[in-house]
């Protein structure tokens, strides 16, 4: 029997909950030797995706990774202010969320207050990661240095960064700085950031979808370890497959693939858990089978 003096395990739950659901080109997913610009205008091969955001629900507070979509983008037609992003929006996603996605609801619906959020982890700045941000004004938002520099480079909304969508009033953006760790796991990512204090949630710099992309490694004594990586890959299985897809840098993809896939080597209970991907809900009910904890 545990000991009355054991100390409890930083976190207690993780959950995942969707704000709608996309279809992408089956091209974005999967890769294609066409150009981009070809296969988002003529591609007529559509998957559906969920657009997930995981809860993490430590002894210091509720953390989200990423923020989800927000349903004003079907509903308000000038939601993208570039008209030539508005075109493409169009061709390259079918969004099917309605008013009832947003995350302040979701976050209900799973027996949680959006005003009980603490801090929001932005694996990117792209629109359909910090879609919900203003249903938690309180909680500090974090981004890596990288990822946030090119908000004040020429054009970011080129990139799909929506400046008028991330630069909210009374937002609490805290750009994050990767530092020299001595962990072996961690040392190959070439720094890493402890969100919590404890190791227990570790960022790590993660590029190649944009430069300043970044992932989160969650381990907790009583459950098997957790990777978040945003949109790194669109899937588990096509990373550890080393399936590139149709965006992004894939020189650099391929280098930080690697890297996670060296770490799922020294990790064999390791789970990648990404964004879009259908597989995940399933996924992390398998990791945390036989603990303590359950998906929302």
């Amino acid at each position: 029997m545990e000991s009355s003096t054991t100390p409890a395990a930083p976190i207690s739950n993780v959950a995942i909950l969707s704000t709608g659901t996309a279809e992408q080109h089956r091209e974005h997913r999967y890769g294609s030797r066409l150009p981009k610009t070809l296969w988002a205008l003529f591609s007529r091969s559509w998957v559906t995706v969920p657009i997930n955001v995981f809860l993490i629900e430590h002894q210091k507070g509720l953390i989200l990774f990423d923020t989800g979509l927000d349903p004003a983008i079907v509903s308000d037609p000038k939601y993208v202010s570039m008209e030539i992003g508005r075109f493409f929006l169009r061709r390259v996603f079918r969004f099917h969320i309605g008013p009832e996605d947003t995350l302040a609801r979701k976050l209900r619906e799973a027996g949680y207050r959006a005003d009980k959020i603490s801090k929001a982890i932005i694996s990117h700045l792209h629109f359909d990661h910090i879609g919900c941000i203003a249903d938690v004004p309180q909680a500090e938002l974090l981004v890596s240095r990288t990822e946030w520099h090119r908000l004040s480079e020429p054009h970011p909304e080129m990139d799909w960064l929506l400046r008028e969508h991330i630069e909210l009033p009374d937002t609490d953006w805290c750009p994050v700085d990767f530092t020299h760790t001595d962990d072996p796991l961690l040392a190959p990512f070439g720094g890493a950031h402890d969100l919590m204090g404890d190791q227990s949630m570790m960022l790590l710099p993660t590029p190649g979808h944009t430069d300043g992309s970044m992932s989160l490694l969650v381990r907790s004594d009583g459950m098997a370890p957790l990777l978040m990586i945003g949109d790194l890959a669109y899937g588990a299985d096509l990373l550890l497959r080393d399936q590139i897809p149709g965006v992004g840098d894939q020189a650099t993809l391929r280098a930080t693939y690697a890297k996670v896939r060296e770490l799922k080597k020294q990790l064999p209970d390791l789970t990648i858990l990404a964004t879009h991907d259908p597989a995940a809900k399933e996924a992390l009910a398998a990791a945390l089978e036989n603990t303590l904890m359950s998906v929302a």
